[in-house]
């Protein structure tokens, strides 16, 4: 029998849309974070960012480095707002009960992703 992955652990799309909806309640209100989603369909963004984190915790939809590249590619987005929204998403994990453990594995599977979504300065 297959291990059962984080998304299906903590309630499938259900829990991560609410997770998702509690992400940018806090995003949004970010001085350094919160002006990329000026003028952005969040209605859009957020089924966006609910696959993308489903796929984070092992669920069914998944995004390529290519495309997550072209979604962040013109928004100059440096280390200090990945590592914004990496905490931001770790905190709301812990609120919606997920483990220290679970969070941590999470985390690090977003970060193996920062070199496709940060800005890569080019001297």
């Amino acid at each position: 029998m297959a291990a059962q992955t984080l998304f299906e652990k903590y309630g499938g799309f259900s829990a991560v849309s609410k997770i998702v909806l509690s992400f940018y309640d806090v995003l949004l209100d970010s001085d350094d974070v919160g002006p990329f989603f000026d003028d952005v369909d969040m209605a859009r963004l957020i089924d966006h960012q609910t696959k993308f984190i489903a796929s984070l915790l092992g669920g069914p939809a998944s995004y390529t480095d290519e495309q997550l590249y072209r979604l962040h590619e013109r928004l100059d987005l440096e280390d200090r707002h990945f590592d914004e929204v990496v905490a931001t998403l770790a905190g709301t994990l812990a609120k919606h009960g997920f483990s220290a453990e679970d969070v941590a594995t999470v985390e690090a599977r977003l970060e193996i992703r920062r070199s496709v979504i940060v800005r890569q300065n080019v001297d």
